[in-house]
């Protein structure tokens, strides 16, 4: 075989086992997140609650969401930050300690698992609320 097609072909292989383990987070993902959604909302329809609704959070500036009422402590651990991958996943590990006062009364989520399902949960969601 020549080089450039076992290249591609071995890369078809890896996306082929990609994709199904990004739906597997998700869904799974989407479980857990039920412990989120008394105060977050995510999906078409999506409203502000005692946290701010969540879709398009990827890539969205942190406390950047306008309508919602952010703590100072948010805005200050927010200033110059993207919610990205490994932000969100800090951040969900430990709420309270990664920004002290905010108004998150969550303890986190501790298991890395359950963060990356819910990171591929909520990366599902554009800013309209449709998935992507």
């Amino acid at each position: 075989m020549k080089p450039h097609v076992a290249a591609a072909a071995a890369a078809l292989a890896l996306a082929s086992f990609a994709a199904p383990a990004a739906a597997q987070d998700a869904a799974a993902g989407e479980k857990v997140f039920k412990r989120c959604a008394a105060c977050h909302a995510v999906g078409e329809g999506a409203a502000n609650k005692a946290g701010p609704e969540l879709n398009g959070l990827i890539g969205r500036k942190v406390a950047g969401l306008d309508g919602y009422a952010y703590s100072a402590a948010l805005k200050t651990y927010g200033e110059g930050k993207t919610w990205d991958e490994a932000t969100l996943d800090q951040f969900l590990a430990d709420p309270r300690g990664a920004a002290p006062g905010n108004k998150m009364a969550f303890a986190g989520l501790k298991k890395d698992d359950e963060r990356k399902g819910v990171i591929a949960y909520l990366a599902q969601f554009d800013a309209g609320g449709a998935k992507k």
